[in-house]
């Protein structure tokens, strides 16, 4: 990741073999293949992770192999594979909201390309990259607060305004009806005083609250 893959590379040759062979080391190599344009190389590297053979410390190493793999089916062209790898992750991150694994494998744009209409976890899907593209700590805590807090329902119905799903579809999603959404939707714009849908995703996105683990 600092741009000296062969030094990486020499590192890994290093490694005794029962290290080697472990699914950690197996996306290491993978992360180093893609650095040098060779993606095929990479999916050959965690195929062993992926279908369960390699040895691994958690199951966060075969999130990040899925990652991997997105990233690599993407180079190559295969655009649906790529979405398929991206919708495992998101998966195996759901039940402990997990983030730090799309950050360091740089998957912002695989997600970005996965349809908020296929995806099973759209909601998840829209923090992890409100959470990607945000900005920093510093600058969050600036941030001025909402003239009137939301509830926990406008919250919710809050968390799919980034996604393409229309309001019979957040209903869905939520279990509520299609009037309660729209009431939601009118209270969330007048309490961040704007207008539209896409304005209160960007405000909102300003005040952190699209934010993981803010709307639970």
């Amino acid at each position: 990741r600092l741009g000296r893959p062969g030094e990486a590379r020499a590192r890994l040759a290093a490694l005794d073999d029962e290290r080697a062979s472990s699914g950690e080391i197996r996306n290491a190599r993978a992360v180093i293949y893609l650095a040098e344009g060779d993606p095929a190389a990479a999916l050959a590297a965690v195929a062993d992770v992926l279908d369960g053979t390699a040895p691994v410390l958690g199951f966060v190493t075969v999130l990040e192999a899925h990652l991997l793999a997105g990233l690599a089916h993407r180079e190559l062209g295969d655009q649906r594979a790529a979405n398929q790898a991206a919708e495992r992750a998101l998966a195996l991150a759901e039940s402990d909201r997990l983030i730090l694994p799309f950050a360091m494998t740089g998957s912002a744009e695989l997600l970005e390309a996965l349809p908020r209409h296929q995806t099973a976890h759209a909601a998840q899907l829209a923090d992890i990259l409100n959470v990607l593209h945000g900005s920093s700590p510093a600058a969050r805590q600036q941030s001025p607060p909402p003239a009137e807090e939301l509830s926990p329902g406008e919250l919710r119905v809050l968390r799919y305004l980034p996604t393409n799903l229309t309001r019979p579809e957040i209903a869905g999603e939520l279990s509520v009806s299609l009037n309660t959404v729209s009431t939601h939707l009118r209270s969330i714009y007048a309490k961040l005083q704007v207008r539209d849908r896409s304005s209160a995703v960007q405000r909102a996105r300003e005040l952190r609250l699209l934010a993981a683990g803010r709307t639970r």
